[in-house]
């Protein structure tokens, strides 16, 4: 997100700081029944969404939320066809999104974290643990501050803000719907890896996978009720889609069955798929299908969700070069770009093990 301006106020009296206190307070009394529907809607934590909106905004103060009702600082992004407004931020006169609403801004924030793979691993996380929210949010690159987190953090034990996320919770567990309110402006929400990426800190990939560690049962049970709210259409079954198309569909939403990515069979599989039990069912070799995916033996149980290749991937991508983003390792682009491991790693002299830096341009041919 944008780089928030920290201005240093003299505080002459006791008065001045109960009114800024006071302005803090109106904002959350404002917002806090959109970020708990929001909660209830996509599982992003009301005490997280409130104190970004905070924080992001200056309680409500800064220019984008008073003149383009903009409270988190998201950019325009490729995706977006709604209205925008220019504005400097990390550099001269940057893009920014225009909202019809607050409310919309709200709503719009919950789905940018939801659809864009760079947060996927901060669903894994208790809807409670503010404190890993918080810290994943910097990780995965959501703003620049070092002390990000920990501003977070403050204004969620110094407001209360977690009695938010309770409420969210409690109203699930009472079977309560989230209220579905169309956002005026309608987004498609790309996870496009093979595009060059802006320079932008809520814009960029994959931290380090924590998937490997089980939640514990009451997270699950949380996030099943929270997912029973967030269903959507899937796309249907594709005979052949590119990579590049392909990259513009959500991370959760490849098409159902077998496509083909690099004219080559794949099927989408998410956290927890059995490769035993998907070798079964299509009749292949599972020692084939570990081949087929660069994956070692043994390997069964997914411990993230993967591409995974039916049939053996070629030694050349369909286009020249990927542009990598953040975080993002040899082997996850040999999977998105339908491409062989041990190829991509010689047309690049790297190890098959190894992690390129964000923004540089891994050659597929």
């Amino acid at each position: 997100m944008r780089k928030l301006i920290l201005t240093t106020f003299v505080v002459a009296t006791s008065f001045t700081l109960n009114a800024q206190n006071t302005s803090v307070q109106d904002y959350i009394d404002q917002y806090k029944d959109i970020a708990v529907n929001e909660m209830m809607r996509t599982g992003v934590p009301a005490s997280i969404t409130l104190a970004q909106g905070i924080l992001e905004s200056g309680s409500g103060n800064s220019k984008l939320a008073k003149y383009s009702n903009n409270h988190f600082g998201i950019k325009c992004k490729k995706e977006w066809a709604g209205e925008t407004v220019y504005q400097d931020d990390d550099v001269r006169n940057e893009c920014f999104r225009v909202y019809k609403t607050a409310e919309d801004s709200y709503r719009d924030h919950s789905d940018f974290l939801k659809n864009r793979p760079y947060y996927t691993t901060l669903f894994d996380l208790e809807p409670t643990d503010y404190k890993g929210w918080a810290k994943g949010l910097k990780k995965a690159g959501y703003a620049t501050e070092r002390d990000y987190p920990q501003n977070l953090i403050g204004l969620i034990e110094k407001y209360d803000l977690e009695q938010y996320s309770d409420e969210a919770l409690a109203r699930l567990d009472k079977g309560e719907k989230p209220q579905d309110n169309t956002v005026a402006n309608t987004q498609t929400y790309a996870s496009n890896n093979n595009a060059p990426q802006e320079k932008n800190n809520a814009d960029l990939a994959l931290f380090s996978d924590n998937s490997a560690t089980q939640p514990n049962t009451t997270a699950s049970s949380n996030t099943e009720k929270i997912a029973a709210n967030n269903t959507q259409d899937i796309p249907q079954k594709t005979d052949n889609i590119a990579a590049d198309d392909i990259c513009t569909l959500q991370a959760n939403l490849y098409p159902t069955g077998v496509f083909k990515i690099n004219k080559t069979k794949v099927v989408y599989l998410t956290k927890g798929s059995s490769l035993f039990a998907l070798a079964s069912t299509k009749g292949i070799s599972y020692y084939k299908l570990l081949d087929n995916n660069d994956l070692e033996a043994g390997t069964d149980i997914l411990r993230k969700d993967r591409l995974i290749y039916l049939e053996k991937k070629p030694k050349k991508g369909e286009k020249e070069t990927h542009m990598v983003a953040n975080g993002e390792s040899l082997d996850e682009i040999a999977q998105k770009e339908g491409i062989q491991l041990n190829s991509l790693a010689e047309y690049n002299h790297v190890q098959t093990s190894s992690m390129p830096l964000a923004g540089e341009t891994v050659y597929l041919k």
